[in-house]
This record gives structure tokens, sequence and C-alpha cells, in this order.
């Protein structure tokens, strides 16, 4: 069987070059995929300034629902500090340091920030200078106050005075006692200067702390030669219970950010929601290029079927043929895979979506699943497409093998018109449900009514032929005559060349002005919503100063200034009778939030969060049975648990999100407890502007920017956009790759029936004619059956987040594409049979 396979797959090479494309293709953009997901479930950063630890005491940063993956948690969890001393009476423990960060920054001679990693976290106590790998250290600990050991890249020397920010204070001149020389080293204070800086000061209980007293981020460990294992088994023991997690080895680098944990889980997230529509769109390029491969191959079916072969053994060998080219091609595919998913990350980390020291994880397991389900893929395409002339009587199959049949199956016909009936009531989301996820609808829609319209497709050309047929002139031209003719004849092959075009067409517009319009509804409530003209921010210190809020309303013509702070929440509610977990940002309002924000409030008053309370979108509030005056169970963003009463309900949750949090709730659940920004709002006059400017200027770091940037600056874009476009390019390309192999494969196939219009009179020009004719019918029938399928759903996508049924997005982008179909259609088309036409008719025949 495998010899015969592989003799008739060299004979028809050109016809399984399609399928080796869409294989490749495919293998690929799934490999991609799983390394990303791979990446995401098992990298690990490095160590970094942990590396001289040898075992990590530190909270865990992920939610753990029942039954799910993990929600990462980007607020730093604490751990308590008096477990330090516990640990330290530990056989085999040398050190034991508790590690606090908190925001620092370096001001130089000229008044400039010095750029750092992460401002947020770069002040430590000098203890943790244990906790670093070999670090080179020259001068001696920060014993007073003023005293500060900084990193070698300040390019300050020990003695030198330098200005210095810490705990989003003002800059104060500190004597620089130490430099230290160490991936990742950051400011070093005094132990006790450190704890007062951070808030920390005080014990568990008393003291004058901050919400965060008697706490460290996590404690290192160092350990007697040999002792590693014992002493984290020991710790194991200590901690068990408490919920706080012992890291050693590769581990260790989780520890070193919450944020790694965000990243690993965005990767997971993100090759989850690819993985849905590459398989769609892979099955279907796949099954198509298949099918085109043995509609050519059945006359030798057929034939092998008049001799004996059995109905089994026919789909048997069409399946080991299609494998055989499957493996072949999926080797290199897999390869290229893993070049997409390094080049893909890399733009990530580009966008500031991933940590630059996010590594990704090359293991053989997405090697292994792609090619499992590229397998699976086209052993049951190639089965599907061999399945009829396996099951004809040899008779009808080898008369069969020359023609189609003269009425397209009805179960095909009907299924294919019940999955865009489906596709067209799923497209209707958007109107119910203003939300991202609601908007996705929209793409799903689109590429189920392209499967719908390939499966429906014979028919449809079939109609659409015959009536074109009956209306034609009878003075009409041969070729024109001809091309209408064969559309109707041989309806399957047609439908089978107009899907994939027509696909293509319904997944950009679709799949493109979702983005669009779902990025200019959020626009518009941000806009509409935002009152503040003007924002206040410091991301070079890692958070603004404590009194700057106050400071900017004691400046005459300031109207109102609140502090604004972005963190996460994990929400679960119940949907469907099951228990549903969602991760989303969350706003931290003061109760005079409704100066600097209009969020359409519905129900209650904002003004009213104080202590446990939360405002929610409507959506939120109608999907989760969150209404005013009900109390709803929240994970904030370091893992705490809270229970909190909803004191509004607003309209633009599209815009803020569905969660705003009080500040009384969120205090001593952020990293940092600075507020992120401040929001300004203003006379309007030039002089407050002034005002308004010359405060940022007297602060280092502090930065002065409009709320509306303005159209076309791309500041406000979400990485998510980023992403969304680049994986649309990427599919595109795959798509006008297997369109272009599928119309190729398909001229090629007809050499038989060129050859035969020759010899009863064509001249080749007139075979061009006919071809090119066909040509353009497959590309106006392509890209019209596109634009009809995606029609209602953009309508219906536009009316629900715009108030009007067209989409927001570049005009240009219709044109274009069907100007890309059209020129694929036509030189795909044209070339093939100009080659086909070089051959003499009576060779081309013998030869087939």
């Amino acid at each position: 069987m495998l010899h015969l396979a592989l003799r008739m797959a060299a004979h028809r090479f050109t016809a399984l070059l399609a399928v080796a494309c869409a294989v490749l293709g495919g293998a690929a953009l799934l490999t991609g995929t799983g390394v990303l997901a791979e990446s995401g479930l098992r990298s690990q950063l490095p160590p970094g300034r942990l590396g001289g630890a040898d075992v990590v005491v530190a909270a865990d940063q992920e939610f753990h629902p029942s039954g799910d993956l993990p929600v990462a948690l980007p607020e730093r969890a604490t751990v308590p500090a008096d477990l330090v001393g516990r640990l330290t009476r530990v056989k085999g423990v040398t050190a034991a340091v508790g590690d606090i960060g908190f925001p620092a920054a370096l001001i130089d001679a000229r008044g400039r920030v010095l750029p750092a990693e992460d401002p947020r976290t770069l002040g430590h106590g000098w203890s943790s200078t244990t906790l670093l790998p070999q670090p080179r250290i020259e001068g001696h600990p920060p014993s007073a106050r003023d005293e500060v050991a900084v990193p070698a890249s300040a390019g300050v020397r020990m003695g030198d005075r330098i200005r210095v920010v810490a705990g989003t204070g003002e800059p104060s001149s500190y004597r620089v006692s130490a430099v230290v020389d160490a991936p990742e080293a950051g400011v070093y204070f005094a132990d006790g200067t450190a704890r007062r800086l951070s808030g920390r000061e005080g014990t568990a209980g008393g003291g004058r702390g901050g919400p965060r007293e008697g706490t460290v981020d996590l404690i290192g460990l160092r350990v007697a030669p040999g002792a590693g294992e014992p002493v984290a088994a020991a710790v194991r023991d200590q901690v068990a219970g408490t919920g706080l997690k012992v890291l050693t080895g590769a581990d260790r680098g989780t520890a070193v950010g919450p944020g790694v944990s965000a990243a690993r889980s965005l990767l997971i997230l993100l090759a989850g929601s690819l993985a849905g529509i590459l398989l769609m769109i892979v099955g279907f390029v796949t099954a198509g290029a298949l099918g085109v491969s043995i509609a050519g191959q059945r006359r030798d079916l057929a034939l092998m079927r008049a001799v004996g072969a059995t109905p089994k053994q026919i789909r048997r060998l069409a399946a080991c043929q299609a494998t055989v080219v499957a493996v072949v091609s999926a080797v290199p595919g897999i390869g290229l895979g893993y070049l997409l998913a390094g080049k893909f990350a890399q733009a990530l980390v580009d966008r500031a979506v991933l940590p630059r020291g996010l590594p990704l994880t090359f293991g053989p397991l997405p090697a292994l699943v792609t090619l499992v389900l590229m397998l699976a893929v086209v052993q049951v395409s190639a089965r599907g497409a061999a399945w009829r002339t396996s099951t004809l009587p040899a008779t009808e199959a080898v008369a069969e093998s020359r023609s189609e049949p003269r009425a397209p199956s009805r179960a095909r016909t009907l299924t294919g018109l019940l999955l865009i009936a489906a596709a067209t009531a799923s497209a209707v989301t958007p109107l119910l449900v203003r939300t991202a996820l609601g908007a996705t609808s929209t793409s799903i829609a689109g590429i189920m009514a392209a499967i719908g319209l390939a499966l429906s497709g014979p028919a449809l050309v079939k109609g659409a032929g015959g009536a074109v047929l009956r209306r034609m002139r009878p003075g009409a031209l041969a070729p024109s005559w001809l091309a209408v003719v064969g559309m109707r004849a041989y309806a399957l092959r047609f439908a089978g060349v107009i899907s994939p075009p027509a696909m293509g067409v319904v997944f950009v517009l679709t799949y493109t002005f979702t983005q669009t319009t779902v990025l200019a509804a959020t626009q518009q409530d941000i806009r509409v919503g935002t009152l503040a003209q003007h924002t206040l921010s410091a991301p070079q210190l890692g958070g603004l100063p404590p009194d700057t809020a106050s400071a900017v309303r004691r400046l005459p013509g300031v109207e109102a200034a609140e502090p604004v702070t972005t963190t996460t929440a994990v929400w679960q509610y119940k949907e469907f009778g099951e228990t549903t977990t969602e991760s989303a940002s969350a706003m931290i309002l003061s109760p005079g939030g409704a100066g600097v924000y209009d969020l359409d409030v519905r129900d209650g008053d904002l003004a009213r969060l104080k202590g446990a309370t939360v405002a929610v979108s409507s959506e939120a509030a109608g999907s989760r049975d969150a209404g005013l005056g009900r109390r709803v169970e929240l994970i904030l963003g370091d893992g705490a648990r809270v229970t909190a009463r909803v004191v509004a309900v607003y309209a633009r949750g599209l815009g803020f999100g569905p969660l705003v949090l009080s500040q009384d709730l969120a205090a001593g659940h952020t990293t940092v407890p600075a507020p992120q920004s401040i929001l300004v709002r203003t006379d309007g006059s030039a002089a407050a502007e002034e005002r308004l400017a010359a405060l940022a200027g007297e602060h280092p770091g502090v930065v002065l920017s409009d709320t509306d940037p303005g159209p076309g600056t791309g500041q406000d874009t979400p990485p998510e956009v980023w992403i969304n476009l680049a994986v649309i390019v990427v599919l595109l390309a795959y798509l006008l790759l297997s369109i272009a192999n599928k119309l190729v494969a398909s001229t090629v196939q007809r050499r038989t029936e060129i050859a035969a219009l020759r010899l009863v009179g064509m001249t080749p020009g007139q075979v061009r004619a006919m071809m090119r004719r066909e040509a353009v019918a497959i590309a106006a029938t392509a890209c019209g059956a596109g634009l009809v399928l995606s029609v209602v759903p953009l309508a219906l996508l536009g009316q629900g987040f715009l108030g009007h049924p067209w989409p927001s997005g570049p005009v240009w982008l219709l044109p274009v594409t069907v100007l890309v179909v059209t020129v694929t259609a036509f030189l795909t088309i044209e070339l093939p049979t100009r080659k086909a036409l070089r051959t003499p008719p009576a060779e081309a025949l013998r030869t087939l």
C-alpha cells in the first residue's frame, strides 16, 4: 500500500503541492502557538538578584480556581516578617534575609532620572545584598540615614553625593557609601531606613508603619554546602498551611517580580485564544487542498475499484498518500514554527507586553502535538474526499471519474445553510453584550459562515450558473458561454476554488474590523467619560509623591484633581450554574472620582466609594447578579479575599473596565501604595496649564501630559490590538498561499480539458479568454460572497458598539482585499493555463 501510494504521489506531484503547502503553513502556525502555550506553563525567569539565595520563601502569586488554569496575581503578596527569625534557626541555614522592595530612583547632576528596569521595587535594605549572586562591593554598608549604596551602572563613585527619590517622597541628598556590581543590583539603604521608607516599620499589629507593616516581600536563605534539599524540606514543614511557596533552583526566578506570573498567564491565554481559530482555518484549508488533490485522482481510484480494490482499501490508499505528503511537509513546517514563535515573542517584548528576561521554552511537545493534529486532519480529510468514489459501484465510479454528480448532496447543502444561519444568529451577541468578549462572536460568526459557504457552495454555484446561463444572449462569445457552462457543470470544482478566497475576504474584514471597532468604541468611552484635561504621572519614579494631589488642588484654576491607580481583581461568579473565574483590570478611585471621570452612572453614586465598596459596569451587574446594594466577593491583586458592597452601576464599562475599587478597599493590596497618576480638571485657561507645568517641572521624574493626545498618535492603543493585527497578517499570508496553491492545482488538473478543447477547434487565445473569464467569475463570486457573509455580523457589531450599523476601521481595506484576491485568482489561473497551452494537445492526452 505504501509503495503504491508513493508512486501515485510522484505521478500527481503538482496536485499534492497544494496539500504540502497547506500542511507546512498549518504546522508552522500550530507549532508557534504550542511554543507560546508551553512557555506559559513551563518557562522560568533567571533568578537575577536572587541568584545568591539557595532557598526562597515567597507568597503564591497565582490564584488557583477549582478545575481551571491558575490566574496570575500581579501585585506583590507579602510574607510575615517574624518568619525570618524562625527560619534562621533551621539547621543548615547560614543566613536568612527578609527582602523588601520599594520605589527608588537616582537623579543625576542635571536633574534627570537615571533609567531603571523597574523603579517600583528598586529600593532595598542592605541585607538584601546577601542574596545577590557573587556581588563585587566597593565601600562599606550604609549605616546613617543619609547613606546609600548604588549599582555600578549609576556611574558614581564611593563618597559622592547623589540625589535619591525613595518611597516616592521628595528628592533627598545621600552620600554613596558603597558601589555594588551585580546583575539587577538596586539601590540599598540601611535596613532600618529601608523599613521606614517602605512603610514596613513596626511589627504586625502595631507600630507606625503603613498597611503592610510587619511584612517582607520574600525571604531568601543561604545554606551550608550540601544542605539545600534538607533545608528546603524543613522550611516546607515550617510554612505548611500558610499558602507560602518554597522555591529552589530555576523556580527562584518567579519570586523576583510578581509580573512574571502575569506574563506567563498572558502567553497561555494568547495561545488558547489563537488555538481555536487556527485549528478551524488550518483544518479548512488542508481539507480543501486534499479535496482538490483527491478529485484529480478519481479516475485512478475508480480504475482500482474496477479491478477489485475494496472501498476500505481505496480510502486507506488516499489516506496513506496524504499522510506521506503531510509528514514530509510537517517537518520543515515545525522548524519554521519554532522560528516564528521566537519572532512573535520578540515583538511582544518590544511592545512591552512581555518582560524582556522571560525566555521561551523550546521543547519537543509542541512538535509532537502539531504532528498528531496535522496527521489527524489529513487522515479525516483524505478519507472523506475519497468516500464517494470508494462507495460507488465500480462501473459508476469509472463513469463519474470524468464528471461530477448532477445534483449536489442535499445533506451537505443543508448543513452549510444551517451553519450560515447559526453564524448569523451568533452575530447578534454584540447587541446584547457590549464587551470585548462579546465582540469576538463577530469574527467567529464570519468564519462559521465561510465554512457553511464551502459546504453549500456547490448548490449555490450550480444555481447561480444556471441563472446566468438562462439570461445570456444567444450571440454571446464562445469563451464566455463555455466559462458559464463550465461553472454550472462543474459546480463542485468551482465551489472548491471559490471557498478559500471567500474565507480570506471574510477573515480579513471581520477580524480586522472587530479589532478596530472595539478599539474605537473603547476610545469613545474613554474620550467622552474623561472630564480631566491633564494627567500627572511619574513612571521613572515608580509612583507619585503622596502629597502631589493636595498640591495640585491648591493651584488656582484647578477644579478637580484625583489620584487614579490601576490594579487587577479576580471575580468568581455563577454563570449557567457553573462557577466562572474572570481576571480583569480594575481602577482605584476616591469618592471624588466623579470630578475627573463621567462613567455614566446609571444607579448609585461614586461619592459613596468609601470603605469596602465597589462600582461595577452595567454588563457585569446584569450577568453576575451584582446590582446596587449587592455584596460581591473578590480576590485582589495580591490574593487577598474581600467582600465589598456595590454602591454604583455605570454604563461605560468597555472603556473603564467592569470594576472600580475604593481606595480604602485597595489600601495595602498593591505593590506600590503611591498613586500611578493624578487626573486634573482645570477651568481650561492657559494660566492653569502653565501652573501645572511649573509644578511638574519642580519635581524630577514627574510628567505632565494631556488626557486626549489627539487622533493618530497611537499612544493609547492597547498591546492586544498590535497582537491581533500581527496574527491577522500571519494568517492572511497563510490563506493567500493556500488560495494560490489550490487555484494552481485546480488549473493544472484541467490539462485534459484544455487539450480536448483545442482538438475540437478552440484556439489558444480562446482558451485563455475562457480561463480569464473564469478567473473573473471566481474572484467576483468569492469577493461578493465574502462581503455578503461579513455585512450582517459587522453591521450588528457597529450597532451594538458604536450606535450605527457599520463598523469603524480603514475604508481602504475592502478595495485592497478585493484587489489582492482578484490578482491572486488571475495569476494562479493564467500562468498554469499558459504552461498547459505550450504542450501539444495530443501529447497532453497521451501523458495523462
